[in-house]
């Protein structure tokens, strides 16, 4: 999983990372589940599933509370409504709720049918900081507007019998003739009006998200790999088209990373652009699946850091195919949506996938190395402002508990940290001819898709496949609590630790603190009181207490400041800028040219030429 961070405090906002598709001809008896999309009443949908046999009396039917990659308790549970068993005759079964993701079904040798309703999560997000709400990750949610979009989180609306979680399941999806749905499964019904997918298991079909939307899509060749690009835009600003010329850039240039690691065949791109209204999706980011990722983006984002932000998170989460997708351990291998047994090597399972996301940007010439060390830097700033004493191991077997859960966010930063210092001293150990990529092979060979590794094997067989060196790292730094000196491991590649200058955001200093407030009574938009303007202000003359009417002919306040935030964001130097302000109740009109804010913070540049055949081995090899 993959979250955008951006954080406006005035707002109190923070925007939020191995199946393969059998096509069986007859089954036994599956797990027979029609959804409804054509007749959808109050924003909810109808799931009815005939159900395999029982020899039990009782039946325990459960709504996943938790799905893999999200590292939360979502509890699905609590967005199904009014379910229901049958007999064969149509008769009604006792049905016991026991938790808010369980029922228990009695007279189950009798059971035939399970029918409930589902609401959507998009429709519940509030857009709450991380840890400070109870909203469902965009990405790993369902969204339902009838006759327009509906995205299919197949763990949102079907849920799963305890004992016949490897039982074959049948999908079939009733949908509008004018929605085309779109999923790395392959469709079995040619009718216009229905689609029907089978897979091997539950766990299976939950990793197949599916986007139902008017058609717009596109398709490419990655070696062998077929890529299927699917967008949907609420005002039709963005097509599929538009998308596809820098996602097959950069995932032709992950495949050349890469290498011979993957062997999928397919692979789905599902993108859900919001309108960002107050019902709609406001965790931005994305999931991975095996053989797809769901992307949640805002559709106000203009298109250069649209495209931008896809090239981060979907890279992620197609690296994700290595780990934890092809490298995992038993409790991945065999997940338990209801009561999750979590891994203690979340340090690989994204800080890897994520260190990869960046590394092949530079190995492919899609960044240089200054932008990898900013970006590098950017992690080391944002790691120590999280409890860097804490274990990494510990931290993610207890990921949803407290004090652990509210270091999460620390995987995408010193999780990415802690594989590029394994990248580094593989280099050294080896005179740059191996690093993590190289780890994450053998590893692959070692076990694969369908073999599991033991939790605490994990590190002894790392060592095995590396140096001592790596094995001491691993007890020091991420099981154990001491912190690890980012210093130490760039000299061993000649790079020295320095200050850089970068361009900062006109509205928030440092990032993170807000220079403008939201009056609640009018919702105008205000700059503070007594803070300190910056050179984008004082150039155009803006002062404490403005309120901020217009920018560029746009109309702003609290219903779109987050419009105002992201195309701020792509502001040039030297832009021609007007800016409609009221100022002790009168407006006016300021008119400039933009001057963006000017940021120092810690960075790092390559200094040592004697280590210079080593760093390029490091970033390029």
């Amino acid at each position: 999983m993959r979250k955008i961070i951006l954080s406006l405090a005035v707002a109190g906002i923070l925007w939020s990372c191995n199946s393969t598709q059998n096509a069986v001809a007859t089954v036994i008896k599956d797990v027979d589940v029609t959804i409804d999309l054509i007749n959808v009443k109050e924003d909810k949908v109808v799931v009815t599933i005939l159900t395999p046999s029982f020899t039990s009396e009782t039946a325990t039917f459960h709504i996943p509370k938790t799905v893999p990659g999200t590292y939360s308790e979502d509890n699905y549970g609590r967005f199904v409504e009014n379910v229901k068993a049958f007999d064969s005759k149509g008769g009604n079964l006792k049905i016991a709720k026991t938790d808010e993701n369980t029922y228990v079904i009695y007279d189950a040798k009798k059971l035939t049918k399970v029918t409930y309703l589902v609401n959507d999560t998009f429709d519940t997000e509030t857009g709450a900081g991380f840890g400070e709400s109870e909203d469902v990750f965009s990405p790993a949610g369902t969204n339902i507007n009838a006759g327009v979009n509906f995205v299919l989180n197949t763990h949102g609306f079907i849920g799963y019998f305890k004992g016949k979680e490897a039982t074959p399941y049948k999908l079939t999806v009733k949908h509008p003739a004018n929605l085309l749905g779109v999923s790395a499964m392959t469709d079995a019904d040619k009718s216009d009006t229905s689609d029907v997918f089978i897979m091997p298991k539950y766990a299976s079909l939950v990793e197949m998200p599916i986007m139902y939307s008017k058609p717009d899509f596109t398709s490419f060749m990655v070696d062998d790999m077929e890529i299927i690009i699917s967008v949907y835009s609420p005002t039709g600003k963005y097509t599929a088209k538009q998308i596809t010329p820098n996602m097959e850039t950069m995932m032709k240039a992950q495949k050349r990373f890469l290498g011979p690691i993957n062997a999928t065949k397919k692979y789905a791109i599902l993108l859900y652009l919001s309108d960002m209204k107050t019902n709609d999706a406001k965790g931005f980011g994305a999931l991975e699946h095996p053989t797809s990722t769901t992307v949640v983006m805002p559709e106000a984002m203009n298109l250069e850091m649209l495209q931008e932000q896809l090239k981060d998170v979907v890279s992620h989460e197609f690296f994700h195919i290595v780990t934890p997708l092809t490298v995992h351990s038993n409790e991945i291998q065999d997940f338990d949506f209801n009561n999750p047994q979590m891994s203690e090597h979340l340090w690989m399972y994204e800080g890897v996938t994520e260190y990869f996301a960046n590394l092949f940007q530079v190995n492919q010439g899609l960044i240089d190395e200054n932008d990898f060390f900013e970006r590098m830097a950017g992690k080391i700033a944002q790691a120590r402002q999280l409890n860097d004493n804490m274990s990494f191991t510990k931290m993610s077997k207890n990921v949803f508990d407290a004090p652990y859960k509210d270091q999460y966010l620390n995987v995408y930063q010193k999780g990415a940290l802690i594989a590029m210092c394994i990248d580094i001293q593989m280099r050294e150990s080896s005179n740059g001819k191996r690093g993590i990529l190289n780890l994450m092979q053998d590893l692959s060979k070692e076990y694969g898709a369908n073999k599991a590794f033991k939790d605490n094997e994990l590190f002894a067989k790392i060592t095995e496949l590396t140096y001592p060196e790596i094995g001491i790292f691993l007890n020091k730094h991420v099981s154990g609590e001491t912190p690890i000196p980012y210093e130490f491991y760039f000299n061993k590649m000649g790079v020295t630790e320095t200050t850089i200058e970068i361009t900062g955001n006109p509205f928030l200093k440092d990032q993170t603190q807000p220079y403008i407030t939201v009056n609640p009574n009018t919702k105008e938009i205000v700059i503070l009181p007594e803070i300190d303007l910056n050179v984008f202000m004082t150039t155009l003359g803006i002062k404490n207490n403005d309120i901020i009417l217009a920018i560029n002919d746009k109309n702003y306040n609290l219903d779109n400041i987050y419009d105002m935030i992201l195309s701020s964001m792509n502001w040039k130097d030297g832009e021609a800028i007007t800016v409609k302000i009221k100022r002790d109740g009168k407006e006016q009109i300021l008119k400039g040219k933009v001057m963006m804010p000017k940021e120092k913070q810690e960075g790092y540049q390559a200094t040592d030429n004697a280590k210079k055949a080593v760093r390029e081995a490091w970033l390029r090899g």
